[in-house]
């Protein structure tokens, strides 16, 4: 009976949740989607002011997809500080979206906040333990800090996941190398003249190890 109860609860819960949503969408939907349709135009026309301007003139501050769509829109114009404002936004209505805080850095890095953008990358390997695309720049930060070993683990969980991806695997190698592991730098390095060949990062690796 418990189990009834608490499916019952879920329902009516979605059911509001549902209800919330078409009123956050506004009462004419088809007014919304005709302006994202037309945002999409305008940005494929590099027209990015008039794209912003259309959905703007329909805003609706509650709304998930407004507020992400605008973010990018503002980043592409860039309007890196009203693009960061919209992300966030965006992240706090969704709080566990991925896309909202990958987002969020593109304003975040033209800004040059670097704190905020660890800060982001971390909160989504918090949700996302293996996503590649925070490991990679969590990688590029601590060895551009010279963090050799954390670059590493970074590092390591991306070509873990694409032993054939060129980008992870000529940074483990150079990081690698940076911690003075010269065999495996050596094997790295010739890893990935297969996936880019004649290299000129790899060959140079390879000068050096040599």
């Amino acid at each position: 009976m418990a189990i009834v109860k608490g499916l019952k609860g879920t329902i009516v819960g979605l059911t509001f949740f549902l209800s919330t949503v078409m009123q956050v969408a506004g009462q004419n939907f088809t007014e919304v989607q005709t302006a994202f349709s037309e945002s999409y135009k305008y940005e494929a026309e590099k027209d990015y002011s008039k794209a912003i301007e259309i959905l703007t003139k329909v805003y609706q501050s509650e709304s998930y997809e407004f507020n992400i769509r605008l973010g990018w829109l503002n980043y592409l114009a860039g309007m890196y500080p009203e693009s960061s404002v919209y992300y966030q936004k965006a992240i706090a209505l969704k709080p566990f979206s991925v896309e909202a805080k990958l987002g969020y850095t593109y304003p975040l890095s033209m800004l040059g906040n670097v704190n905020e953008i660890r800060k982001q990358y971390e909160k989504i390997l918090e949700i996302a333990p293996m996503n590649t695309v925070a490991h990679y720049n969590l990688g590029m930060i601590e060895y551009n800090a010279a963090d050799y070993p954390s670059a590493l683990k970074h590092f390591e969980k991306v070509v873990n996941q694409y032993p054939f991806d060129y980008d992870g695997t000529i940074m483990f190698a150079w990081t690698h190398f940076k911690l003075g592991k010269l065999r495996e730098a050596e094997i790295l390095f010739n890893k990935a003249l297969l996936m880019k060949p004649e290299d000129e990062s790899a060959l140079e690796g390879l000068k050096l190890v040599q």
